[in-house]
């Protein structure tokens, strides 16, 4: 899970996301010239990444967030049901094993914003990554989560 080869795999994912990222950035370009939409249901605010969601899987499948989840309860800090579903409790449970760890996720709230997503990064590094701690859950980010959890229950 955590291997050489990985890391290998995680550096061309990050490619990847980063070209992903430019044409998501285009299309964002293009949709901001058009009209406003009255309405908002089922619209979610991406700016920010303090933003609270119900869930954010920051790039996860279920199967990979389901990983994440196993990890966090293997480790003794339950993330609730197991369901691939990045909500409140998991990120809760996430925020106090970073915390347990002196990375400085802040409070335990469940949003995983700025300091979360920090604190996170920094976790992520001792695993080899090599990412700045930014707070952005960019690219390179989601890549380095996305490896980390290719593996678990």
């Amino acid at each position: 899970m955590r291997t050489a080869l990985m890391k290998a795999v995680v550096g061309t994912t990050a490619a990847l996301g980063l070209a992903a990222g430019s044409l998501i950035g285009a299309s964002a370009g293009l949709a901001a010239a058009q009209p406003a939409v009255s309405s908002t249901a089922g619209v979610q605010n991406v700016s920010s990444p303090a933003s609270t969601l119900a869930s954010n899987n920051f790039g996860l499948d279920t199967a990979r967030a389901k990983n994440w989840q196993c990890w966090l309860r293997t480790l003794g800090f339950s993330p609730g049901a197991i369901d691939g579903d990045l909500g409140t409790n998991s990120w809760k449970a996430a925020q106090r094993m970073l915390n347990a760890r002196n990375l400085g996720a802040g409070a335990v709230d469940g949003d995983p914003g700025y300091n979360t997503i920090s604190a996170l990064q920094r976790y992520l590094n001792w695993f080899g990554y090599g990412l700045q701690v930014d707070g952005d859950p960019g690219p390179l980010t989601r890549a380095a989560f996305w490896d980390f959890n290719a593996t678990g229950c």
